[in-house]
């Protein structure tokens, strides 16, 4: 049987051993969740908009992001890269963040842990719609 160290890459045990932006954000702008039935993660996104000027155009940014996550070593690595990958873009760049691109952020993950990957994307896609359903019910 292999070791945690020999299964996944260094990067993937550091942001498991030191995850970032790990908690709650009181008050925020969006929320989204998304769970997999089968092994029984469960990741939550909160996220802060703000707003910033990019070439003399308005464009709405994440300010902040922050996760919780309850699964095993890749789910949590995985919250913790996207959160990472996701922080300071605008929202139309963090849209475009496939799961290929937290796994490659991780310098990789084993096959049978690249569902955890898809979860982190789909739940950071569920905040982003989470705020434009808010931000539409307010004009």
């Amino acid at each position: 049987m292999k070791t945690l160290g020999q299964m996944y890459t260094p990067k993937v045990m550091d942001h498991f051993k030191n995850p970032r932006n790990m908690g709650e954000i009181k008050n925020p702008d969006a929320v989204g969740q998304e769970g997999n039935p089968i092994c029984g993660d469960v990741m939550k996104i909160y996220l802060k908009i703000g707003k910033k000027k990019i070439d003399g155009k308005e464009v709405e940014y994440i300010k902040d992001i922050k996760f919780q996550t309850m699964g095993c070593v890749a789910a949590l690595s995985t919250s913790s890269m996207l959160t990472e990958l996701a922080k300071g873009k605008t929202l139309s760049e963090a849209r475009k963040i496939t799961n290929k691109d937290v796994a490659d952020a991780l310098d990789g993950l084993p096959n049978i842990k690249m569902h955890c990957s898809n979860l982190a994307q789909e739940t950071l896609q569920r905040a982003l719609e989470n705020w434009e359903k808010k931000k539409n019910n307010k004009t």
